[in-house]
């Protein structure tokens, strides 16, 4: 039994002195890696990919991501896979999609404002 408590006082010390990155990382799971290799990315890649500058992309990114995420669920009947994102000084919860997924030139098209500004893309196979 002491052991035991022993053992637990020394897992609840490395996880006090863990950096709030590595316990985030560590929710993200395998998820966290792909968005690293670049198997999946995020809505403001993708805008950023489009040629937008970034102040357009920050005021874009949230409701783009909401027509994407609306895009994926319905196409899929499924939710899109999240991750745990460091997004202007906080921790947020973003989902995810492969670079030539259908949600993201979806999201293009059902959003009025993107919509407006004539943009011309090209997804990657």
């Amino acid at each position: 039994m002491t052991r035991r408590l022993a053992v637990i006082r020394r897992t609840i010390t490395a996880a006090l002195q863990a950096s709030r990155a590595l316990g985030y990382r560590t929710l993200s799971g395998i998820v966290a890696s792909d968005l690293q290799a670049g198997r999946v990315i995020q809505c403001s890649e993708f805008l950023r990919r489009l040629g937008l500058d970034e102040d357009l992309i920050r005021s874009l990114r949230s409701w783009f991501g909401r027509y994407a995420a609306k895009a994926w669920r319905t196409g899929t009947m499924t939710e899109p896979r999240k991750v745990w994102a460091l997004i202007d000084d906080r921790w947020t919860h973003v989902a995810v999609y492969q670079p030539n997924s259908f949600a993201l030139p979806a999201a293009v098209t059902s959003y009025k404002r993107m919509a407006g500004l004539g943009l011309t893309y090209e997804l990657t196979a």
